[in-house]
């Protein structure tokens, strides 16, 4: 007899636990999702401080947007134009703070707002192809997902993506059951593929397109594509996604040549640099400047078992529900084969995409949705079987799989938390670190600089990680084992909560070294009209800065990165600095507070002379106003 009953019976957590009505049962599926979710999204949006780099620069980009009320051309750095980014993420933090005020968890509620709407449409979608159960459980897999969740600690907007993606299959696949479609489902995606387009640029157009182009091929449907409304739906797309781009062209046009600083360019305006440069080269990786990495091939793949995890342990039992031959998948499917195909598809056509393209870690996570569709679709196939099928067994090996992986990660956890020495009061993270500046340009390069003497700061995160793991797949065995795999599957959500909210705890003790807010702080209590605030370097360094003090911040020898092109304009500020312009400025009468990194300290400063006004997470801020110092103690 299965767990869940033919009579629409939930077998839940404890005996005798059940819910008879498939509307109790949603709302308790829903109940569930929406307090996991506020428990592991809601909970992180106020801390750490913003970051260094994207956080701080898309920040500033959305502040600028209510401060400028320019709502077309992206600034930052109070009047560098910022072009390189789709608008549709920064009015979503503009409208925050617009309503609630600048703060750090206002910059933060869009993204956790869209990984919400993002969880209930995948509920939706894999309640239509595999039952409310399926629903229930796709659900549960994203929201509790590794990757979903580091990637939302900063502000990028790829789970956005994937949450027009998803919206938009869903409205697709309810066009496969209307011999004419209804108008309304095509211009819905339609309108799904401009706001992606608006989210991310035109990777909005070629994933839903080729998505849906090669479904139809291989299910020998093609002609279903002259169903949707072709004409009238691109109409809509446009009166979408057409009028910023027609605007930000029109406001940012050509500037002709200049001297970069490594050639001579012609300046080309928005739409190459747009277009061009940010879609077409930095897919031939040859985008200009090449400030990013690229993850090798294997690894780019590989990850994906990692930001599902642990569910990915029942990845084999997942893809191998899809149809697979091609006169399979000619025949007539069924509702759910047609929506296992297209979630594989969704999930393919990305990694495929990427693998001859320049990739980071994160570019994976759009397809992330479709394959926790296809793991809650299994786990509720595994579910419903009965007692001794081939589900349940399959489904007890992975979970001895997953136990092994659990309790030898858990136990070296806990070793290295029990024999990690506690590092002393007011201890500096970055004293405690490497530096592997190389490894910089990947997402989570900098975790690579962490040394056994480092783990000391992490001594309660990885003490409750490591039991929690062990623990957690262990009575994930255990009940598999006596066949109540819907308690499993919720002690498993159970272990993620805990686990990601250490990973968070860990997050803020690392921030120091990915964030400048301490040191802005210094600045803020001696800062006067008229002083200035520079960064040794790019930008992105010290986005920090000009973000916690809203004030414009010059750059020694950082014209470069994300704000090279717009610095080319005739508005653009004159705040970037060369050798020669810094050092005449460090011996002058204004009073400057200089941010860089401990080993790279100016030569004109050190000859000159300077004030070390604060320290911390590896930054310096030091300034030529030398009465800020403490006088030295007397020798004795």
């Amino acid at each position: 007899m299965s767990e869940f009953m033919s009579t629409q019976t939930l077998s839940g957590p404890a005996p005798g636990y059940e819910i008879r009505d498939v509307a109790g049962k949603r709302k308790f599926f829903l109940a569930a999702i929406l307090l996991i979710w506020a428990a592991i999204y809601i909970g992180s949006i106020f801390q750490p401080p913003l970051l260094d780099d994207a956080d701080t620069v898309h920040s500033e980009a959305a502040r600028e947007m209510l401060t400028r009320n320019d709502w077309v051309t992206l600034h930052i750095d109070q009047g560098i134009r910022y072009l390189e980014k789709a608008p549709l993420m920064y009015w979503t933090i503009a409208a925050s703070f617009e309503i609630f005020g600048v703060h750090d968890w206002s910059a933060r509620l869009p993204i956790a707002l869209g990984m919400l709407a993002l969880v209930l449409v995948v509920y939706r979608l894999g309640r239509r192809i595999y039952g409310e159960e399926g629903g229930f459980y796709s659900a549960l897999v994203l929201v509790t997902g590794v990757g979903p969740f580091f990637f939302t600690r900063f502000l990028i907007p790829d789970m956005m993506v994937g949450l027009w993606l998803a919206l938009g299959f869903d409205l697709f696949l309810s066009t496969l059951d209307q011999e004419k479609p209804s108008r309304w489902l095509c211009w819905g995606i339609a309108a799904t593929m401009a706001l992606n387009v608006l989210t991310k640029g035109l990777i909005g157009l070629v994933f839903p397109i080729g998505t849906i182009i090669v479904f139809l091929l291989l299910t020998g449907n093609l002609r279903h594509l002259l169903r949707l409304r072709l004409v009238s739906s691109f109409l809509v797309f446009l009166l979408i996604a057409a009028p910023w781009h027609i605007l930000a062209g029109l406001r940012n046009p050509a500037q002709g040549q200049f001297t970069a600083p490594t050639s001579q360019v012609i300046h080309l305006g928005f739409f190459w640099f747009y277009f061009v440069n940010e879609h077409f080269l930095r897919f031939l990786k040859k985008r200009y400047p090449q400030d990013y990495d690229t993850v090798a091939l294997w690894l780019f793949w590989g990850l994906l078992l990692v930001w599902l995890m642990p569910w990915t342990a029942f990845i084999a039992q997942a893809i191998r529900q899809a149809p697979y031959r091609l006169r399979e998948m000619r025949a007539r499917l069924t509702p759910q084969q047609r929506g296992t195909l297209l979630f594989v598809l969704w999930v393919l056509i990305i990694l495929v995409f990427f693998s001859f393209s320049s990739r980071q870690e994160y570019y994976v996570m759009p397809g992330v949705p479709g394959v926790a569709l296809l793991l809650g679709g299994w786990l509720a196939r595994e579910t419903a079987s009965p007692l001794d099928s081939r589900e349940r067994r399959s489904g007890r090996i992975s979970s001895v799989v997953l136990m092994v992986i659990g309790v030898v990660i858990g136990f070296i956890a806990i070793a290295f938390a029990l024999r990690s020495q506690t590092p002393p009061p007011n201890y500096d993270i970055a004293e405690l670190l490497t530096k592997n500046p190389d490894a910089y340009r990947l997402s989570f390069g900098h975790f690579l600089d962490l040394t056994g003497k480092a783990l000391g700061a992490f001594k309660v995160p990885l003490l409750i990680t490591g039991i929690a793991f062990a623990a957690g797949t262990v009575l994930n065995w255990l009940l598999r084992r006596a066949n109540r795999t819907f308690a499993a599957n919720i002690v498993l959500a159970l272990m993620m909560v805990t686990l990601l909210h250490e990973a968070h705890a860990g997050l803020v003790v690392f921030s120091p070294v990915l964030t400048s807010k301490v040191l802005a702080d210094s600045i803020q209590q001696q800062l006067q009209p008229g002083d200035l605030v520079e960064s040794n370097g790019d930008y992105e360094a010290a986005s920090t800065l000009p973000y916690y003090l809203h004030v414009q911040m010059r750059m020694l020898n950082g014209r470069d990165s994300n704000i090279w092109y717009g610095s080319y304009f005739p508005d653009a500020p004159a705040i970037f600095d060369d050798d020669d312009s810094f050092a005449k400025l460090w011996r002058g009468d204004k009073r400057i507070f200089l941010w860089t990194e401990e080993d790279s300290i100016p030569a004109s400063v050190k000859s000159a002379g300077y004030c070390e006004l604060s320290k911390w997470g590896g930054k310096l801020i030091v300034t030529n106003e030398l009465k800020l110092c403490p006088a030295p103690a007397p020798q004795r």
